[in-house]
């Protein structure tokens, strides 16, 4: 991934393909510490996936088809596939750039190695050019929102550009003051380390706040808004996204606040019937049981740790994509939007 010249630098880059392998911010490593690997083999990218130092849908099938220019570099197209593929089974945009750069070295005259890096490159500017979109259209949507929740880490950490949902607060900052309450994003943090990163490198307001507490403050602080992320949107509009979603939207629902996901077109799978067909990542374990440094949950004790929840089509009061924004209809928060949008002028 080459830098875009028409990003500030505020933003970080967290991967850059320097013409031999892939160079990529760790993100285990925030915020104590700004790491960079160097990825020389399909099998390292597939290993950095897996262990979430690299990580966001977007950011995703970007790392992926540069992992397959490296397997075809040694040779081994197919057993990189199958490696990448299997790395992490829940955002729609790993299997897809997978299949879409498989078709392209097939259909291509060209060495495989060429082609899949000229399709890496094409991948970075749709995921630019979605990322402008997406923030400019949220934007508008939340002109007047002030204080607005988010959960996980949708900025350019998990997108190689401005971002999703986290960019959109960015964006709407750069209009006035803005406060992003931050969910922690139990067991690994990406809201507190990530998200509250990302914001302090822009001067925005970043309050961090216990998974648990997102309800409560819904009832007690005036929140404009919650704007989430999205690893895949099903047919129906159903939202996979991180664990605590669905709570969180159940929550805004029964405050009257509006919920809005911002989802690049890369991450809708219009194949998929619905959320109930989406497999869920299940991860280790130990990162739930392992509660901080030096200590850990009895002996015995078992945990279960789903990476992803679905929130159900029927909670979303918008969704915001590079091409607009589609509203719920039927939801009667989308009132609330149309006055926020009617005293922007839009």
């Amino acid at each position: 991934m080459t830098a875009v010249s028409n990003i500030p630098t505020a933003y970080p880059v967290p991967l850059h393909w320097d013409g031999e392998a892939l160079d990529i911010i760790d993100q285990r490593a925030l915020p104590q510490a700004e790491r960079r690997l160097r990825l020389n083999t399909c099998a390292d990218v597939a290993d950095a996936i897996r262990a979430l130092a690299i990580r966001g849908a977007p950011l995703l099938g970007i790392a992926a088809a540069y992992g397959l220019v490296l397997a075809a570099r040694e040779g081994k197209l197919a057993q990189g596939g199958a490696l990448l593929r299997a790395a992490r089974p829940t955002a729609v945009n790993l299997p897809r750039t997978i299949d879409r750069c498989v078709a392209v070295v097939a259909a291509s005259t060209d060495s495989p190695e060429a082609t899949l890096l000229a399709e890496a490159q094409r991948l970075v500017n749709v995921e630019v050019n979605a990322s402008d979109g997406i923030t400019r259209h949220g934007a508008s949507l939340l002109a007047c929102a002030r204080t607005i929740m988010t959960v996980c880490n949708t900025g350019a950490l998990g997108t190689g550009h401005r971002g999703t949902a986290l960019g959109i607060i960015i964006r709407l900052a750069e209009t006035g003051p803005v406060t992003a309450i931050c969910c922690e994003t139990r067991p690994l943090l990406q809201g507190a380390r990530l998200s509250s990163w990302e914001l302090s490198r822009h001067g925005v307001a970043a309050t961090v706040i216990v998974d648990s507490a997102a309800a409560a403050l819904m009832r007690t602080l005036p929140i404009d808004a919650v704007v989430v992320g999205c690893d895949r949107l099903a047919a129906n509009g159903d939202l996979i996204n991180k664990i605590g979603t669905y709570g969180i939207a159940l929550a805004a629902a029964a405050h009257g606040i509006p919920f809005i996901a911002a989802v690049t077109r890369s991450s809708i799978d219009a194949a998929t019937p619905s959320g109930d067909d989406v497999e869920i990542e299940q991860r280790d374990p130990g990162e739930v049981l392992d509660l901080v440094p030096g200590v850990a949950a009895l002996p015995g004790v078992t945990a279960l740790n789903p990476a992803f929840d679905v929130t159900p089509a029927r909670l979303i009061t918008a969704v915001v994509t590079e091409a607009g924004v589609v509203r719920h209809a039927s939801d009667p928060r989308t009132a609330r939007l149309s006055e926020t949008t009617d005293r922007a002028g839009l």
